[in-house]
């Protein structure tokens, strides 16, 4: 079976255990992966029962990153639904539940319940607004590159939401010096969805203290023009429609409820 996303995050820190950027880097995967719960009934509507097992003496539900992994586990078929990690994390905070990932694989995590209410604490924490205006654009400078990798690895799972965006450093009005990424021709609505992932993508490089600001421009608008002169590009993937995925899916767009 070839290795998935989270398996080759799971692995590097489990291979780098001292290192808090691979650990990040680890719950963000989570977060984005699309993940298959086990389920104790078939799903009723939008209302999910998961199935909850005690693992070393903690309560949690089983997921998977996998429909297979999740099949050989059970050894046959079980009711399950598949949502993101981060819908899953959201459900679960303040249940006193964990959450056992991938178990019979080689990236089997137990995560406590400790570490799920840090995790929606961390994916709850959105951007601040602010108004400003930019007097000028220049070439990105002095960013490190584990930030760049972050945002190119966070963009990617933004399929369909902006035809791209730019990374560019940004003088204001107000004299202040910054980095902004701009997004060029955001679907309507989706400006907060992508704003909160540049915020993770910033949160979970491990930068202390750092900060990006985020634009919103049509590819008419002058500034994009100039953007494309000098900042870096970031493409976003084509909105493809999912596949039907089978026993107790749920609509993507209208997150479960737990029960």
């Amino acid at each position: 079976m070839t290795e998935t996303a989270l398996d080759l995050a799971h692995a590097k820190m489990e291979a780098t255990p001292e290192e808090d950027a691979a650990r990040l880097a680890y719950f963000e995967r989570l977060s984005d992966s699309e993940l298959f719960i086990l389920l104790a009934q078939e799903a009723e509507g939008d209302d999910l029962n998961p199935d909850v097992f005690e693992v070393q003496g903690t309560q949690m539900v089983l997921v998977f990153d996998r429909e297979e992994r999740l099949a050989d586990f059970v050894d046959g078929s079980a009711p399950y639904a598949a949502t993101s990690g981060r819908t899953i994390v959201a459900m679960l905070r303040g249940k006193g539940v964990g959450i056992g990932v991938n178990f019979g694989a080689s990236s089997a995590m137990i995560l406590p319940e400790d570490a799920i209410e840090w995790l929606a604490g961390t994916l709850g924490h959105g951007p601040a607004e602010t108004e400003a205006t930019p007097t000028e654009f220049t070439t990105p400078a002095g960013l490190p590159e584990i930030l760049v990798m972050a945002l190119d690895s966070k963009l990617a799972t933004a399929a369909g939401l902006a035809s791209g965006a730019y990374l560019a450093g940004v003088t204001y009005d107000t004299g202040q010096n910054s980095h902004i990424l701009a997004f060029v021709d955001a679907k309507v609505g989706a400006e907060t969805a992508l704003a909160a992932a540049v915020n993770e993508a910033l949160t979970f490089s491990g930068i202390e203290a750092g900060s990006l600001d985020v634009a919103f421009l049509k590819a008419t608008d002058p500034s994009s023009a100039q953007l494309a002169r000098v900042g870096l590009r970031f493409d976003l993937p084509e909105l493809h429609e999912p596949k039907p995925i089978g026993a107790s899916g749920t609509d993507p767009n209208k997150p479960p409820k737990l029960r």
